[in-house]
């Protein structure tokens, strides 16, 4: 067991320690400390209940249930439904988080100038370019076979060599990185 002697609360990054409870702390100490801190609540109402037994015993309780059984029993079930009421309340108006997701839709650019550098370095056919900008505008290979005026296992080959050379698994992911390397327009 580690035991550190501290000259201030700073040292240990604990703010709400004071300068006496961080002179000597161990590893297990702030451990514990933080699973009181975690269970403060359960451990407060273990701590009631416990007290409540106790008077309800001290009381001589059994005169009690057998005089008031009714009226005890309607208040247990009248602080268990305040109870689940105060936390369903609770529940219901925390401030609920809106994820507003639009679609923005770009033009091609006119101008745009494909970057040839990148091609080159990639050694992407011509025909794998068309090929790709076939698949950025969402034709399938068999529609692209028939535009091509090629089979389909030609269009399925020069896709895959175009995954090889971009590194990507997917269509999209080719799509993606194209626009990215300025292979293709947005």
């Amino acid at each position: 067991m580690e035991i550190h002697c501290l000259r201030s609360c700073s040292e240990i990054r604990a703010p709400n320690l004071t300068l006496i409870s961080a002179i000597f702390v161990t590893k297990q100490g702030i451990m514990f400390r933080t699973f009181l801190r975690s269970y403060k609540v359960i451990l407060l109402y273990g701590v009631s209940l416990a007290a409540l037994l106790f008077l309800m015993r001290w009381l001589e309780f059994r005169l009690l249930i057998i005089d008031h059984a009714i009226e005890l029993y309607a208040a247990v079930i009248a602080i268990v439904f305040l109870v689940l009421g105060i936390w369903l309340a609770k529940q219901l108006t925390k401030p609920k988080t809106v994820l507003v997701e639009k679609t923005i839709y770009v033009s091609p650019s006119e101008n745009f100038e494909r970057n040839e550098k990148v091609v080159e370095e990639l050694g992407i056919s011509k025909r794998e370019l068309e090929v790709l900008e076939l698949i950025a505008q969402g034709f399938s290979n068999h529609e692209i076979a028939e535009r091509l005026f090629v089979s389909l296992n030609t269009i399925k080959t020069h896709s895959s060599k175009l995954f090889e050379k971009l590194e990507v698994n997917r269509r999209t992911q080719a799509v993606e990185v194209a626009k990215r390397l300025g292979i293709i327009s947005l």
